[in-house]
């Protein structure tokens, strides 16, 4: 089998990979991708572009039902009723995916790169072998090499999951398929993921039951944060258990399933009747396929491959981005991760191949991670949160802000009043420490927080700001009143 040379080889198509394959082409060098399913990697065909998509038909829902709070009304008298049609929300879902994936598609076809539709084995540590998807193989090398494959859902690891039909055996990237909405889905686990589908479906029109293993839902926020979520979740109908774990399932008739669960107090086994169940409790990364032994590398516990702060493995040629180097596991992380490299690797001071380095080397070291989760309201982080803080700094005098959204006057006009927000401030030099807002737009004025961490503003610079009325960015003018 004759073996193809490539300058550059990247496995996987993540947020990191297709910019950092078009960036080495406009160099270039000779660029192959390696992709077993479709370009994009998990954001674009099954993580942050679809589901968002979807939780903005669910929102479009939400606010139907709510029209006689604003006076508007489309039926006579009763509530405004609601008829979701589950085909054409996931129509609409999987035209902006395609549209998404093209886009990519084509900038790496106009761009010169070799994509290779198929999955990557390592024969050595410049060599890879490609099993492509039409059965052949192809043997390819490179002097440099970019792992970006990414993870996907875990399985279950209670009994009885394998009996149960794929159609009500869900995952993330299924649920995302159905046809119908269901009429009871039973949500397995309380991570950013499960609290985002729940949602959704209930507000598409499905009974919901949340089944958290933990003593709260998401379990790194503050907890004062977590119970103000599921507050406004149980308002919304859902039914969540906590410290409750899946113990086995099992079909009770055609169209249901039986799921047992146990609690970690004294109390009896809970029995919980649905028609779907959506295992939302983890994820494991793509690794086991590319014969890392091969070429000098391995996984940790968790399957990772571990990398130091600059992207770099221990076998020099080869580079990591993405979820597949272990959390955080964000979209914006793995691109990140593409500047990174792109600045260490093709800035004027380091052509590639050469010995020298960038004027300055980016690292993963120090680098602010923000988020958001995408219930409604939003809940937007950036920095440390109150235990971290004061883990990180015990020596220091850490202050705490906290507002309810009820006293923003933007979302009191708009009657969207759930939620706070939280900020944690270095009570000594008035550093911004970490913020929080679970709130209308949360993830937009989490933003602005940011720039200010990013600026080095201490918090006595928003509160002085002059924010233009009525903004949602105007309660940074108000929440310092609450520091303490």
């Amino acid at each position: 089998m004759a073996t193809t040379s490539y300058d550059v080889l990247i496995l996987g198509s993540g947020q990191a990979a297709t910019p950092l394959a078009l960036a080495f082409a406009n160099a270039k060098q000779k660029v192959a991708l390696v992709e077993k399913s479709h370009i994009g990697g998990c954001c674009i065909n099954e993580g942050c572009t679809p589901t968002k998509t979807m939780i903005a038909s669910g929102r479009v829902a939400y606010l139907t039902r709510r029209g006689q709070d604003y006076g508007v009304h489309n039926s006579e008298g009763g509530k405004n009723k609601v008829a979701v049609e589950m085909e054409k929300v996931r129509q609409r879902k999987r035209d902006i995916v395609t549209s998404f994936r093209g886009g990519s598609e084509r900038r790496l076809k106009a761009a010169g790169v070799d994509v290779l539709m198929g999955e990557g084995s390592f024969v050595s540590k410049n060599e890879v072998n490609v099993l492509m998807d039409d059965g052949s193989e192809k043997a390819v090398k490179a002097d440099k090499i970019f792992i970006n494959v990414g993870e996907r859902p875990a399985p279950p690891s209670f009994p009885g999951w394998e009996k149960i039909p794929k159609e009500r055996m869900l995952d993330s990237t299924s649920i995302q398929e159905l046809s119908i909405v269901p009429e009871h889905l039973v949500v397995i686990g309380g991570g950013y993921v499960g609290v985002e589908f729940a949602q959704l479906f209930r507000r598409l029109g499905a009974e919901v039951t949340i089944l958290q293993r933990g003593k709260q839902l998401l379990p790194r926020e503050d907890p004062e944060i977590a119970e103000e979520l599921k507050k406004i979740l149980e308002e919304d109908g859902l039914k969540i258990l906590l410290n409750s774990e899946a113990s086995g399932v099992e079909s009770s008739t055609s169209e249901g399933l039986t799921l047992t669960a146990k609690t970690k107090d004294s109390a009896p086994t809970t029995t919980i009747k649905g028609t779907h169940l959506l295992h939302a409790a983890g994820r494991v990364p793509n690794t086991e396929a590319l014969n890392l032994s091969a070429c000098g590398l391995s996984v940790n516990k968790r399957g990772h491959i571990e990398v130091n702060e600059y992207l770099e493995t221990p076998t020099p040629n080869i580079f990591v981005m993405g979820d597949v180097k272990g959390p955080p596991a964000f979209t914006h992380i793995s691109y990140d991760d593409f500047r990174i490299l792109k600045n260490n690797l093709l800035s004027p001071n380091s052509p590639l191949g050469s010995n020298s380095t960038p004027a300055t080397k980016l690292s993963t070291k120090a680098r602010q991670i923000p988020y958001v989760v995408y219930t409604d309201p939003q809940l937007g982080h950036i920095g440390l949160h109150e235990a971290e803080a004061r883990a990180k700094y015990p020596d220091r005098t850490i202050k705490i802000a906290k507002m309810p959204m009820s006293y923003v006057a933007r979302a009191l006009e708009t009657d969207e009043t759930r939620g706070m927000m939280k900020a944690v401030i270095n009570g000594e030099t008035g550093e911004i420490l970490g913020f929080t807002c679970l709130g209308i737009e949360g993830g937009e004025v989490m933003s602005i927080v940011q720039t200010a961490m990013m600026g080095k503003l201490p918090w006595m610079t928003l509160r002085d700001a002059v924010w233009a009325h009525p903004t949602l960015a105007e309660s940074l003018n108000n929440l310092w009143g609450f520091l303490e």
